[in-house]
């Protein structure tokens, strides 16, 4: 073991392929030896290569690098992620960023808001104040009852989230899953320190306190994620253990994983209101979440149709109002809830969606998508992503809920003066500093304008991809749900998926599977660079696998690929 440490201690490491064991200073030595382990491997062998950065050249000896390395290093990448933010097309990320020159000052200061955003705290260090001017401006953009009111159950409660809407889809469904398993929420422990974790109450079912998830097969992964670690049973997971032989859409067969969706991406409410029938009629508690602007397609969800079939379901099998008794306490007046819980992840669709409204209605845009947000009673939580829409430097994004919906929070922390009601605890306060410092610098006109040149945008692209697919007389199988942002057509060489950052998703559509891509008509997307993309998606072999079958959309056999495209050169 010894002898092949030392063979490894010998690997080049870092800019100048110093071996490993010879890029210590003296006063990293201890004992005679280089503190810490040598490489079991070659890291450059080990990981994906970036062509246009070299590992070794970003390698970090323990020495560091010098100024002149750091400069060449820094240099590489620095001209990587420029010219992969310029072509920069398949994400619903806006990559048009302008923060610099106005807050680069902030970069050299710590801001953390640790805590609940109402509350002061011993950590003066927080950017508190415009996190909650932030979370009034959605309150208000999502007609939500605002400003927040701890004495006001119908009064907003959110925050600014660290992570993107993956964090505000895991506290969307950890407050569902509280509320619909009967356990307290933050009405009843007012003061610090009060909350106590009682069990959850017994009902008259053996089932009311046993909530079940359902969710589409469009929805984002980080829902999965969720309810694995939240340990919800989906409707999947309970009817594969409990009625394993009883799938009500098709008797005798597997029950679905998730539940189906339309050909444009949206939840199949007629086969979403079978399933929650089935475990509604048993007693179960319902949590939906919906998706409004699905992660590949751009599809929404009709949630305020979703909303009524729900209610409805719920109001024939008495889960439309319950009155919870907590547990231990006999003489507690019982609190009244409903037995159904909709959340909604709005990553992007809730950034953008509102503004696009404001187009139509100004006669802009002919259309928009449907009603999402707390105009209907029924949406109990709402997470949107701030550096889509928006466009932040990182991840970053917000939750609503409603005052009276609110779980308990931990015991607060005396060291902090204030509750932990958010996931992350120490929350990043820049975050909030650059949503509001977009918000303040873009009223509702630019937005709804900008909404407005994105949806033509999409149409434009939409309209050269269909033209692109009959002019080479090949099914490209080009396709734009309703309002979406995002177009999809079959993946084509890798040079290209790469070059312009593509994301794939493969469905299967007649049986077959097909791999698709999509772009996203984004704020920093131009019309030129959708010109091209085309014109590299015109070029002989740029998509190198025909279908195995079919004919192209007038009628003719599909072409079958010429030689495939170079591989980029830099640029």
């Amino acid at each position: 073991m010894a002898r092949e440490a030392e063979t490894h201690a010998d690997i080049p490491f870092g800019p100048e392929d110093t071996p490993w064991q010879k890029t210590f200073s003296g006063l990293r030595v201890v004992g005679g030896r280089p503190y810490g382990t040598p490489p079991s491997s070659d890291p450059r062998a080990a990981y994906i290569g970036v062509p246009e950065v070299p590992h070794h050249k970003v390698q970090l000896p323990p020495t560091g690098l010098d100024a002149d390395q750091y400069t060449e290093a820094e240099a590489l990448f620095r001209r990587h992620i420029d010219t992969q933010t310029r072509n920069f097309a398949g994400y619903q990320v806006t990559s048009d960023l302008d923060y610099e020159q106005r807050l680069g000052h902030y970069l050299n200061r710590h801001l953390n808001n640790v805590g609940d955003p109402y509350q002061s705290s011993s950590y003066t260090l927080n950017s508190k104040v415009l996190e909650r001017a932030v979370l009034d401006y959605f309150a208000s953009l999502w007609h939500a009852k605002w400003p927040h009111d701890p004495e006001d159950p119908e009064s907003y409660w959110g925050y600014v989230l660290t992570m993107g809407a993956s964090e505000g889809n895991l506290y969307g469904l950890w407050n569902a899953r509280d509320y619909l398993s009967g356990k307290p929420l933050r009405t009843h422990h007012r003061e610090p320190g009060d909350v106590t974790f009682e069990e959850p109450p017994r009902g008259e079912g053996p089932h009311d306190f046993h909530p079940v998830a359902f969710f589409s097969e469009d929805t984002h992964y980080s829902l999965t994620k969720a309810v694995r670690a939240l340990d919800i049973d989906t409707f999947h997971a309970l009817g594969c253990t409990r009625y394993p032989d009883e799938n009500p859409l098709a008797p005798g067969t597997p029950w679905p994983r998730e539940v189906p969706s339309t050909e444009d991406g949206a939840i199949d409410i007629d086969q979403l209101a079978v399933l929650v029938r089935f475990f509604a009629s048993r007693g179960y508690p319902i949590l939906v979440s919906l998706n409004y602007g699905s992660t590949f397609k751009g599809a929404y969800d009709d949630v305020e149709a979703v909303a009524r079939t729900v209610r409805d379901i719920c109001a024939e099998h008495g889960l439309d109002n319950r009155r919870v008794h907590r547990a231990g306490d006999a003489n507690s007046e019982p609190d009244e809830r409903s037995g159904y819980w909709l959340h909604v992840d709005g990553a992007l669709g809730a950034g953008y969606a509102p503004y696009l409204e404001m187009a139509r209605d100004a006669g802009m845009v002919e259309q928009a998508p449907p009603t999402f947000d707390f105009r209907l009673f029924d949406v109990h939580s709402l997470t949107m992503s701030g550096h889509k829409w928006m466009g932040t430097p990182w991840a970053c994004g917000v939750f609503m809920t409603r005052t009276g919906l609110q779980m308990a929070p931990p015991k607060a922390s005396e060291y902090i003066g204030a509750a932990d009601t958010t996931f992350a605890g120490s929350r990043n306060g820049f975050s909030s500093l650059l949503m509001w410092d977009y918000l303040a610098r873009h009223s509702y006109d630019d937005q709804a304008r900008l909404a407005a040149e994105c949806d033509g945008l999409a149409a434009y692209t939409h309209e050269r991809l269909l033209a692109l697919q009959e002019q080479l007389g090949q099914d490209l199988w080009v396709a734009r749900s309703p309002q979406s942002l995002s177009i999809r057509f079959r993946q084509p060489h890798a040079a290209i998926v790469r070059r312009y950052s593509l994301s794939g998703e493969t469905v299967n559509v007649d049986g077959a599977a097909r791999t698709y891509v999509h772009m996203y008509a984004m704020s920093h997307l131009t019309r030129q660079r959708v010109d091209e993309l085309i014109g590299e998606l015109r070029q002989p072999g740029a998509f190198p696998l025909a279908p195995p079958t079919g004919t192209a959309a007038d009628g003719a056999r599909t072409a079958q690929p010429a030689e495939p495209v170079a591989e980029p050169v830099a640029r």
